[in-house]
């Protein structure tokens, strides 16, 4: 961005035509490529690992003993719905289990298996945002390699306009933007990738934990829902029992006949 080069412009402290400082060696040397396309890549890679890096983290996407927590809670349920246990949390196990229970539609063996299919979307929804980070790490190389044609073209251009014997200051132009873009693509490729695979490693070791955390809640939601069931059950069993036994005899009412 030209706001990127403004600060590094200022932080040289170069002189006002740029010539002799960093920001005219490397900014204003490179030409166009540098300014319109190289720059901008810069900014972007920079505000996407920035996001990317405060989002994906341990205490946002699994807490430390959020399996632990969620399973006590859903171990004492005591006639409450599940959604209250899981609604409101930004964790991924916390998503997980209301994007499952809002589609299983009160089939608990079908939920169970949304829980795990959702913490999987999750990783992939977070594979698919830092691919764009890879994607700018892959092609800055390549308008920097793009940037070094160019600038051999134009100090080729330049040998043939000169005779054969160009001056000086008419090979360091085709040179600079030839170095100066080459520069630029190494110099935002080498942050990307090293950005993209550690948060690649993260959302792979996240998603990991997420799932075992996630079996530990199912397990204790699934002995849960057993235990209502048996409840449900000793009750109903009570009621028909309470129904088909006979009457006490010592409690009949005594007919008398007089006569």
């Amino acid at each position: 961005m030209l706001l990127v080069a403004a600060i590094i412009r200022f932080a040289a402290g170069g002189s006002a035509d740029g010539t002799g400082s960093f920001f005219g060696q490397f900014v204003v040397a490179g030409g166009p490529i540098v300014w319109f396309v190289l720059l901008p890549m810069s900014g972007i890679m920079v505000f996407l690992a920035a996001e990317q890096v405060m989002t994906i983290r341990r205490a946002v996407l699994v807490p430390p003993g959020v399996g632990s927590r969620l399973a006590g809670e859903a171990g004492r349920l005591e006639g409450r719905d599940l959604n209250s246990v899981f609604c409101g949390r930004g964790d991924m196990i916390g998503r997980a289990f209301v994007s499952a229970l809002r589609q299983g539609g009160g089939d608990w063996i079908r939920t169970r298996n949304l829980v795990f299919e959702s913490l999987q979307e999750q990783a992939l929804v977070m594979m698919r945002r830092i691919e764009w980070i890879n994607l700018i790490g892959n092609v800055s190389p390549m308008v920097g390699l793009f940037g070094t044609v160019f600038g051999m073209i134009k100090l080729f251009n330049a040998i043939v306009t000169a005779g054969g014997q160009p001056r000086p200051a008419q090979l360091a132009e085709g040179i600079s933007v030839a170095l100066v873009t080459t520069f630029w693509g190494l110099f935002i490729a080498i942050p990307a990738v090293a950005v993209y695979g550690i948060l690649r490693n993260r959302i792979e070791t996240l998603a990991g934990e997420a799932v075992v955390e996630a079996e530990a809640v199912v397990s204790e939601v699934n002995k849960s829902l057993r235990r209502r069931l048996q409840q449900r059950s000793n009750r109903a069993q009570a009621v028909v029992e309470a129904r088909s036994k006979p009457a006490d005899p010592a409690h009949r009412p005594v007919n008398t006949v007089e006569g």
